[in-house]
């Protein structure tokens, strides 16, 4: 009989906290929930104050044996799940099957696996928050009500096995609207002057950008004012009006947290979502290091918090103080957004002296890269901010201005370690033009003209979807990854070169919701679902009062749409294809994998094919039709109709008009109509 049983979510946080508990304790795993809504039904009795029906997970009778056995065999049972409402959740429903009175102080919580913190949640347990399960339980039932009310919707109209979401659905919104915005929008013409001049007595070059006239800024839209410019400033001369100088201080990026992490995870490593927090956990619950055996590496990595705590501050300033001196550290605080669930740290190491370097054979691939990112993100976080000389030049040619800068690095501070990355910028470097000096003619060496065009939005890439989510406030740290992993296992959304992309299914299922669905399917209810929640956590607000207060109109509108929808049918799109079984015209249909041919005469006659999209930009080879193929990873190819008959035009980068074609070797996954095992290899133009 063990003196005390723990109970932990992963055999790898098991692992990890075995090894800090003497004596005869026993910790064992849950494998995450044991209970959950069945997926066969609603789950939620909404005629009896939303009563959920929860049941035992299919698959799991003999663990939840197993844990009944161990914990009648134990003295004291404590349950160490997750220190969050997901966790707290589990650690309910583990309490209810096991039969432990809630009220028991059984619950141990703790932001990082370290003996301290380990040994000290058992000494110091305490009772089941039902604050935090409730908030829990409010958006498990509302979000079940929400899918299996609107998902049949879907199944009538579009096809079944779609599913509708909460937040989900307000996500592939985002994605849609912004590919929407791409493609109005209509480009604006416009135009920069670039002067090369030099100073005479360094002898060096620098570069003046076109400003305006009479120091008053103007912008060039077409080339006939380029032409007025450029006439009016032939033969003048160039004279430095002003020369300012100053200083400018560039502080370092917060510690993580679980959305910043992901940014940063996806900008400079090329992580997905799923897989950041994938190492994460990992790093997490646990790796097996020399001399230490198993430790967890960083601090808790769901949360939407910068605090760390006063240990940790110290412990990063030695390390600071050691390494590069004393100029190098600055005590920083940095300040929590107001709408955030401040009970985490940040994301930190939990030993400041396990380097990353240091741990590097003890680790995978990708857990070095994170644990090094994590790792030098924090120990930036407390260092002194970099310092900048900068000069700036107004300079005079015939009334017109123009306009040069430079800055070169003073102090690196917190550059010297790590710097973060950007979605939408390159990282700033040093630029420098020469002493000049108020009065002084400069050389024109040349006068560049630039034409551009004004771009739309960028696609939403998994980084800056969650950032846009976050500021939003639509989502918490733990729902960012499932979200977006979800609606690309739901292929309403593509990935084409890291950009998320709106399939034609996606654009359709967000239509048919957004036109019947609008008080539901938006940004601003999904937020405000969020406070909600958080005051549910905070024992502010009774979550089946908010369910209920959201259910009674929902219902009607949900009753309404299906009366309206019982005799509309989506318009099929027809094409100018004739069935080759029956000469009716086939329509477009939308399946699993995306669009696909079908006979409308269905089930009379069952004909179908492959639809091919074709894009409006002839071979460049043999002037053919191009079309867009898919690898077996749904990444696009571009391949000319004819080929392999006659042409062997294939590509990934979309052609161009008038692009020369250059062969080249590149491997290209079969297609699944093909084999499997093989590859080929083609010519193709990169």
């Amino acid at each position: 009989m063990a003196d005390k049983l723990i109970i932990v979510e992963s055999p790898a946080k098991a692992n990890t906290i075995k090894k800090f508990l003497g004596g005869n304790t026993k910790v064992i795993a849950s494998m995450g929930h044991i209970r959950d809504l069945p997926k066969s039904k609603l789950g939620v009795d909404v005629k009896n104050n939303f009563e959920p029906e929860y049941i035992n997970i299919r698959g799991k009778g003999d663990l939840i044996k197993s844990l009944k056995k161990e914990a009648k065999n134990a003295k004291k049972v404590y349950i160490a799940t997750d220190p969050d409402r997901e966790g707290e959740a589990i650690a309910w429903h583990l309490a209810h099957i096991l039969e432990i009175d809630e009220k028991d102080a059984l619950r141990v919580t703790f932001n990082e696996i370290t003996k301290g913190a380990v040994q000290e949640a058992i000494k110091n347990p305490r009772n089941i928050d039902m604050n935090l399960t409730d908030a829990q339980q409010a958006r498990r039932v509302l979000d079940r009500i929400v899918g299996y009310k609107i998902s049949p919707v879907l199944w009538k109209k579009v096809r079944r096995g779609l599913s509708a979401g909460r937040v989900q659905s307000v996500a592939v919104k985002l994605i849609v609207d912004r590919e929407e915005e791409i493609e109005k929008f209509i480009p604006e013409e416009y135009w920069n002057i670039y002067a090369t001049l030099k100073d005479k007595k360094s002898k060096k070059n620098f570069i003046a950008k076109f400003y305006g006239k009479d120091n008053k800024k103007m912008d060039i839209h077409t080339k006939e004012e380029v032409d007025e410019i450029l006439k009016n400033i032939d033969n003048s001369q160039y004279i430095v009006k002003e020369v300012k100088k100053s200083e400018k201080k560039r502080t370092p990026a917060p510690p993580f947290t679980t959305s910043t992490m992901q940014q940063e995870a996806s900008r400079k490593l090329g992580f997905t979502l799923k897989k950041t927090m994938s190492v994460a956990q990992g790093l997490y619950e646990g790796v097996k290091v020399p001399e230490k055996g198993t430790v967890g590496l960083i601090t808790y990595m769901r949360t939407d918090s910068t605090r760390i705590s006063e240990v940790a501050r110290q412990e990063a300033k030695k390390e600071i103080v050691k390494t590069y001196g004393e100029e190098y550290y600055e005590n920083r605080y940095y300040k929590t957004k107001q709408d955030a669930q401040d009970a985490h740290e940040a994301i930190r190491p939990t030993y400041i002296d396990i380097e990353p370097d240091s741990v590097k054979e003890a680790l995978t691939k990708d857990q070095y890269k994170l644990y090094k990112l994590i790792y030098n993100r924090f120990i930036a976080s407390q260092m002194a901010s970099a310092i900048y000389d900068t000069t700036s030049a107004t300079i005079d040619a015939n009334n017109y201005t123009f306009k040069a800068s430079g800055q070169n690095i003073k102090f690196k501070g917190f550059m010297v370690l790590y710097v973060e990355g950007k979605d939408d910028a390159q990282e700033e470097e040093n630029s420098s033009i020469p002493e000049l000096k108020e009065q002084q003619v400069v050389e024109k060496q040349k006068i560049e003209p630039k034409q551009s065009f004004t771009e739309p939005p960028p696609r939403y890439t998994e980084a800056s979807l969650v950032k846009a989510l976050e500021e939003k406030g639509i989502g918490r740290p733990s729902t960012y990854s499932p979200t977006i992993t979800t609606i690309l296992e739901r292929r309403y959304i593509e990935k084409q070169a890291k950009q998320l992309v709106p399939t034609d299914l996606g654009k359709i299922v967000n239509k048919l919701l957004i036109e019947n669905f609008k008080d539901v399917i938006n940004v601003e209810f999904t937020a405000e679902m969020e406070n909600e929640f958080d005051k549910i956590a905070e024992g502010k607000q009774q979550w089946r009062k908010v369910i209920k207060e959201f259910y009674t109109p929902f219902e009607k509108v949900v009753e309404k749409v299906e009366k309206e929808l019982e005799h509309v049918e989506l318009q099929e799109e027809v094409t100018d294809i004739p069935c080759e079984k029956c000469g009716r015209m086939l329509v477009v249909k939308y399946g699993k994998y995306g669009k696909f041919l079908a006979c409308p005469g269905y089930p009379e006659c069952k004909n179908a094919k492959p639809f091919i999209e074709t894009i409006d930009v002839p071979c460049p080879k043999c002037g053919g039709k191009v079309q867009i193929r898919k690898t077996k990873k749904r990444k696009n190819y571009y391949i000319c109709e004819n080929n392999p008959d006659s042409c062997d035009y294939i590509s990934w980068n979309k052609p161009k008009v008038g692009e020369k074609y250059e062969p080249q070797e590149v491997d290209i996954e079969e297609s699944k109509a093909k084999t499997k095992s093989k590859k080929r290899t083609k010519k193709v133009n990169k």
